[in-house]
């Protein structure tokens, strides 16, 4: 997908939007404000965000990994630690509907520039804060970083094989959830400011995240009071939903009820576990999931993978290939989906996965777009 026109009609067309935010949760949570038609301004120290350095790879000497988390922004550099760069600051904020930061709790109050300062001053300013884990408490004001989140919040203790050890998650799922919190709470502030005419301060944390992840796990264990246990690829609560091996490559089969476990036996030949006792209910065949693994999979060798994904989709049984991470990129439904970005320049990126009728996501800016002041409204 090309660039669209840079006129924004986005939903948040109008909006702007002060980034001074760093690394990935708050960034992430501009650029799909952004996406969405705000005018996003980020502010960078002079050395620049540290994920500029987060490489390889690299393009025009800058990591691929801040190119991931900032698009449709324009960046400049100020140093906040300076009282000039503090002023300058300032007038920005007096420009801005909403300030994201994630600076370590209490160092922009020693700037004089913290919440309960400006919003004296800027009444309807919405300020979203980015934490590790709050500004008090037993771990208040501590920094977080997402794999050590993911370590706190019993993330790792369900990951993994079921004979190995805990498994960080292969991808920063906490930052991007914090991230996607923030927006939220963005926009429920700006929400509540059309009938109060106030803006407000909003908090993401990593550990409230964090443990906001861990379903059916808190759920099972606050029923049945049973430490949650890695179950590897296998959902810990029903099953066949699993990695199965066939006469090739594994697939990934996903059944949720009744009808689709039989619909799936009767695909592979099998359709006498329909009426077997241990496989009757959704509860009988995660009871005695290892068992029906070993059979399902037996009976799976005598097919093609591929193949048999089509023949279960077909059948309505929900099943996928597993693909690499350029395979899945490359797939065309992935293009369907307008799901990879391009912009001039070289700019690839994915593409926002919300997709509104009337006032859909556009792609204005490419990441390392100069600026030093909001558009003219």
């Amino acid at each position: 997908m090309t660039a669209l026109p840079s006129s924004s009609t986005g939903a948040l067309a109008g909006i702007r939007v002060l980034d001074i935010s760093r690394i990935l949760g708050g960034p992430y949570c501009g650029q799909i404000l952004g996406d969405h038609g705000a005018d996003v301004l980020k502010v960078e120290p002079p050395q620049g965000d540290d994920t500029r350095a987060w490489g390889p790879p690299f393009k025009d000497g800058v990591a691929s990994y801040y190119h991931g988390l900032n698009r449709n922004k324009r960046t400049m550099h100020l140093d906040l630690g300076s009282s000039g760069g503090r002023d300058a600051l300032l007038a920005l904020v007096a420009e801005a509907d909403v300030l994201i930061e994630n600076f370590k709790t209490g160092t922009m109050e020693r700037w004089g520039i913290g919440y309960e300062t400006l919003s004296e001053r800027f009444p309807r300013l919405v300020w979203c804060r980015v934490s590790g884990f709050g500004s008090d408490g037993p771990l208040g004001a501590l920094p977080g970083y997402d794999a050590a989140v993911q370590a706190m919040t019993g993330i790792m203790s369900v990951n993994g094989e079921s004979d190995g050890g805990p498994l960080r998650v292969g991808l920063p799922v906490v930052d991007m959830v914090t991230g996607l919190n923030a927006v939220i709470g963005v926009l429920l502030a700006l929400q509540e400011r059309q009938r109060s005419g106030r803006g407000q301060f909003v908090e993401a944390a990593l550990y409230d995240s964090g443990l906001s992840l861990l379903h059916p796990h808190a759920a099972n264990w606050f029923v049945d009071g049973k430490a949650p246990r890695r179950t590897g690829n296998a959902h810990p609560n029903i099953y066949p939903y699993d990695a199965l091996a066939t006469g090739t490559e594994p697939v990934f089969v996903a059944v949720g009820n009744d009808t689709q476990f039989a619909a799936f036996c009767r695909c592979i030949g099998v359709p006498d576990l329909i009426d077997d006792v241990r496989y009757a209910t959704a509860g009988q065949r995660s009871v005695h999931r290892d068992a029906l693994k070993v059979t399902l999979e037996a009976a799976m060798q005598s097919f093609d993978g591929n193949a048999l994904v089509s023949r279960l989709m077909a059948a309505g049984v929900p099943a996928a290939p597993i693909l690499s991470v350029d395979a899945a990129l490359a797939h065309p439904h992935t293009a369907h989906r307008d799901m990879v970005v391009e912009l001039p320049g070289g700019y690839r990126g994915i593409g926002a996965p919300v997709k509104l009728g009337r006032t859909p996501a556009s792609y204005r800016h490419a990441p390392l777009t100069p600026g030093d002041r909001f558009d003219k409204r």
